[in-house]
């Protein structure tokens, strides 16, 4: 697909291709019958055990994990937000490269309590790094004086409903509603830091047109950051957004 990837704004948009048919969508997005099981993870050499109910990663959130690690999502000394951090492999990335704070957010406990137990065996205690777990739907745990950094996310956003399981719901297809409440908080709070960026990944089974007019609306600019061809009609999209600082006169 040719897509120009210095695209911002209107120009953005109109490349972006619409979502999967619907069929495909759901074919696509069949969750695996072990789910509710306890099941072993392992990436970069490092184990984890995966309980009930949490998701193993996909390939999509390893482009996440291997960008945290190497540094290309630059977290070093910054003040980083895992959002939906499942069993805490971003987490624990972030840690090795020497974050100044992971917030480790979920909306499910066991996912935030796996993910904690992950960061623990893994990292450990740091002296210059503040790890802070939290059971939080987006930002609501988080203080009002909080200020992000780097923020990634690879939301749930698949465009149909998928299984009628509320794990499977909650981890693949809640819908590009859900990132505008997310961009709203990101606006409203002001959580994003001057100069900070916000890392969403997202693929045409999503509604990809929807997801970064949410961002326009509140102010933000993305642009693709990386674009993955799978090969079987799906397009992975990596935005790197940031404020706008065409409407705003600078940075805030």
């Amino acid at each position: 697909m040719d897509i120009d990837r210095d695209s911002l704004g209107p120009a953005l948009l109109e490349q972006l291709p619409p979502p999967l048919p619907a069929d495909l969508i759901i074919s696509l997005n069949q969750p695996k019958a072990d789910l509710h099981t306890t099941r072993a993870y392992e990436w970069n050499g490092w184990t984890f055990d995966v309980p009930p109910g949490v998701f193993l990663p996909g390939w999509t959130s390893r482009l996440i994990h291997e960008r945290v690690l190497d540094g290309r999502i630059e977290t070093r000394g910054l003040r980083y937000a895992a959002m939906g951090v499942g069993l805490g492999v971003e987490a624990a990335a972030a840690g090795v490269r020497g974050a100044r704070e992971i917030h480790a957010l979920d909306v499910h406990p066991e996912s935030v309590a796996a993910a904690t137990g992950h960061y623990r065996r893994l990292v450990g205690e740091r002296p210059d790094t503040t790890f802070l777990p939290a059971v939080s739907d987006l930002f609501d745990a988080l203080a009002d004086d909080v200020q992000l950094d780097v923020v990634t996310f690879n939301p749930p956003a698949v465009s149909r409903t998928v299984s009628d399981d509320p794990d499977v719901v909650r981890n693949v297809c809640v819908g590009a509603s859900l990132l505008a409440k997310f961009f709203a908080q990101i606006a409203e709070r002001n959580l994003l830091a001057p100069g900070g960026e916000i890392h969403v990944i997202a693929s045409n089974t999503a509604d990809l047109r929807a997801l970064v007019q949410h961002a326009l609306d509140h102010g933000l600019s993305p642009r693709i950051d990386h674009l993955h061809d799978w090969q079987d009609g799906v397009l992975t999209f990596l935005f790197r957004i940031s404020h706008d600082t065409s409407r705003t006169g600078g940075q805030r």
